[in-house]
């Protein structure tokens, strides 16, 4: 099979021909239609990001993904082949201990989950993956979406526990700071979904701010931050017509 292969943090990246996994305990080998890019993959791979822990020696790049489960190894119960499924590279041990390692697949750990991470290295970008079923969720019903749609599933779960946590209601006002990433442009999205009357959305950005607004409709505003704290505080305070039940950052 095909994948992009990565030798190390700051090394080549190369489109190389690869054996394509076999089954193991637990896992399921999954045909790719679609794998997320992250905004600063190209950092990452350059090596100019310090805090990331990747897989020792060269591995498959790639995060969060869609695709078919092609086969299933043993230990395996649920997952049928044919199915289509949401790739998570989150992956966090199952044994019942108070604080099990967690890894994102494909990109990095923290140190003392590096050998979690050497168990399973390699990603999303490739023809096929091989996941722990931990991080491997059916989509059935969600054939309305196409891959490339269903696979930024990943970038609106984060927002949503925090939206969720902070018990954001229909009808009150949120405002989003970090409004222009890609969490905090979900954020915005999920809540107009979730029923905000208003959505507030702060950031740098006067552009990007707009275009967040135009797409998520007319319960959004903008503001525009400069910088100067008590100037954005009470631009905020304004927009929001004198306060918010809920203030949200995903910086």
């Amino acid at each position: 099979m095909k994948a992009w292969r990565l030798q190390r943090l700051g090394g080549e990246l190369r489109f190389s021909d690869v054996r394509t996994p076999e089954p193991r305990p637990g896992s399921a080998l999954v045909r790719i239609e679609a794998s997320a890019l992250m905004s600063y993959l190209k950092a990452y791979v350059e090596g100019k990001l310090p805090v990331y822990h990747p897989p020792p020696g060269p591995f498959t790049i790639g995060t969060n993904g869609v695709g078919v489960v092609e086969a299933v190894g043993r230990d395996v119960w649920h997952l049928k082949p044919g199915q289509r499924v949401v790739l998570s590279s989150h992956f966090i041990a199952a044994e019942n201990v108070e604080d099990p390692a967690q890894v994102l697949i494909g990109l990095t750990s923290s140190p003392d989950a590096a050998q979690v991470l050497a168990d399973w290295p390699d990603g999303t970008l490739a023809e096929y993956a091989l996941m722990p079923v931990e991080a491997i969720t059916p989509a059935e019903g969600l054939d309305e979406f196409d891959a490339a749609q269903l696979v930024t599933i990943g970038r609106f779960i984060i927002p949503f526990g925090g939206l969720l946590r902070g018990r954001l209601a229909a009808g009150e006002t949120l405002v989003v700071n970090g409004a222009t990433g890609a969490y905090g442009t979900a954020a915005v999205l999920l809540g107009c979904a979730m029923g905000a009357a208003q959505v507030i959305a702060a950031g740098r950005k006067p552009e990007a701010l707009e275009a967040v607004a135009r797409a998520a409709g007319p319960r959004v505003s903008t503001v525009t931050l400069t910088g100067d704290v008590q100037k954005d505080a009470r631009a905020l305070r304004e927009a929001a017509g004198g306060g918010a039940h809920m203030a949200f950052d995903m910086v």
